[in-house]
């Protein structure tokens, strides 16, 4: 079985910049020796609307299908979406909200980034 390195970054939404309090919402998987680029996401608006009942959540969703489409090439990712993998990747990774933020990337090695992927959201997600 071939182990493929692979790099991962989680989205964390940040309800209240000024309280430093932070919930993971998505991971994106990044692996250049098998072209794979995607995200799994899940929010708990409950959770975070304890966090700060004025956050607008949908806003929180609109975000991470933004991260969709840009990983899998498609509009709803715009011009960052047209780029080559490993560019698409340096875009996510990249701070760019107050609200939804990447957090350090991490690394490691798997046979399955598809199920990788689904193992970090289930551990640092749901």
């Amino acid at each position: 079985m071939t182990k493929l390195a692979y790099q991962y970054v989680v989205l964390r939404c940040v309800p209240r910049v000024d309280r430093e309090e932070f919930v993971n919402v998505g991971v994106v998987v990044y692996c250049q020796a098998s072209d794979y680029l995607d995200v799994g996401w899940h929010v708990d608006r409950e959770r975070l609307r304890a966090f700060d009942p004025r956050l607008d959540l949908d806003q929180v969703c609109e975000a991470l299908a933004f991260v969709e489409g840009v990983c899998s090439g498609d509009e709803r990712g715009g011009a960052a979406a047209q780029a080559p993998l490993s560019q698409r990747f340096g875009f996510l990774k990249a701070p760019r909200s107050t609200v939804l933020q990447p957090g350090p990337v991490h690394g490691g090695v798997t046979a399955d980034p598809a199920r990788q992927l689904q193992h970090l959201v289930e551990k640092l997600v749901s």
